[in-house]
């Protein structure tokens, strides 16, 4: 092809708060990969540890795993499998799958034989592949294994990267928890997902739904809660959460608990003490092996909790929150946000981890 792009500006993470720009070669597509011109990617936690070298990174790498752009090269094989056409608009989810082992075909692609954690896109070094495998770049480049999600009409980029953070709310919030009517519900953090995870709930019929948060850093989350379905609103610095729960509902406890927290070692005993007798707990913020005061294993078996491990999101939550995006019905568009160019990630990581004056947004996006 006269004139296609034959390499790509990437912005490489190189060793912990060391970034710089390389240029990547773009291979031509086979007939069963694709070439996605990035428009914007968001950021996330994940995203700030791997940049701090708390979490340990495979680096050189392109970061990235929150990516929304225009296909702009297809192969036939590809075209059909994943149902788009050059200059649809497509979210790409950071897991792959090989179509073809266990897990993927009973739909747990997390788990794929092939793939997994060490092929996911924004975590996997340039030596991988193409190296064009993160959203912070003008390209990325999709393999046969990629996963992607359309973008709906009339939804644009910016507000398309909310794919990844609200699908996590719906799986995390109602999905893996099988949240429904009657149910009183606690997400313990404040953040994107933790709003999108009491919006779940509430949609799927949740009587009473609270979210907790800690400190300055928090409260423009905390005040936001209400806009996303939660009844009540806690700072665990000012009030006691499990006490705030039990008052505000008549003594009873949560009958799902969802702890999207990261590197918060209380939050696992307060989920267990805020949980009723038979309550489902879903855990899926992290914790980098830090010790958790206030566990009490024993409580698990008294109460009969059922504690539920969750690692990402899934094809049906990233469609389900693409459509619940779209609808407007939940303020996720207007949320505080912070947009900046890959020239500026540095500074968004900052202010995503709270390190200026200002309080920190509660969305993040980089576009080239």
């Amino acid at each position: 092809m006269i004139g296609r792009t034959t390499s790509s500006r990437a912005l490489v993470l190189t060793a912990p708060r060391e970034l710089e720009f390389r240029d990547l070669p773009v291979p031509h597509p086979e007939v069963d990969g694709a070439l996605l011109r990035v428009e914007a990617c968001g950021l996330c936690g994940t995203d700030h540890e791997m940049f701090t070298g708390r979490l340990p990174a495979a680096t050189p790498l392109v970061p990235g795993h929150e990516t929304v752009g225009i296909i702009e090269e297809i192969g036939d094989v590809a075209a059909e499998q994943w149902g788009v056409s050059v200059g649809d608009r497509v979210a790409v989810e950071c897991f792959q799958s090989c179509r073809r082992c266990g897990p993927c075909l009973s739909g747990a692609y997390r788990r794929c034989e092939s793939n997994g954690l060490r092929t996911a896109y924004g975590l996997s070094p340039v030596d991988v592949g193409s190296g064009l495998s993160g959203g912070w770049a003008d390209h990325h480049w999709l393999g046969p294994d990629s996963m992607l999600v359309s973008v709906p009409d009339g939804l644009d980029a910016i507000d398309a990267t909310l794919f990844n953070p609200v699908g996590a709310g719906i799986r995390w919030g109602a999905e893996l928890p099988e949240t429904g009517p009657g149910d009183v519900v606690a997400v313990l953090g404040p953040g994107i997902r933790g709003l999108a995870a009491a919006a779940a709930a509430r949609e799927a019929g949740a009587a009473f739904v609270m979210i907790t948060g800690r400190g300055a850093h928090d409260h423009p989350r905390l005040e936001a809660a209400a806009r996303f379905g939660a009844d009540l609103a806690v700072d665990i610095d000012q009030e006691d959460p499990v006490k705030a729960l039990r008052a505000a509902t008549g003594g009873h406890g949560a009958t799902v608990v969802v702890d999207v927290t990261a590197n918060a070692p209380d939050a696992l005993g307060q989920a267990v003490k805020m949980a009723a007798t038979g309550g489902r707990i879903v855990l899926a913020g992290t914790r980098n092996s830090a010790e958790t005061p206030g566990f009490h294993p024993d409580a698990i078996v008294y109460k009969e909790l059922h504690l539920i491990g969750a690692l990402g999101v899934d094809a049906p939550a990233y469609r389900r929150a693409l459509d619940l995006i779209a609808t407007h019905h939940y303020p996720f568009c207007s949320v505080t946000r912070r947009v900046e160019t890959l020239e500026q990630a540095g500074e968004l990581l900052a202010a995503m981890a709270g390190e200026g004056d200002e309080p920190p947004p509660i969305h993040a996006v980089l576009t080239p």
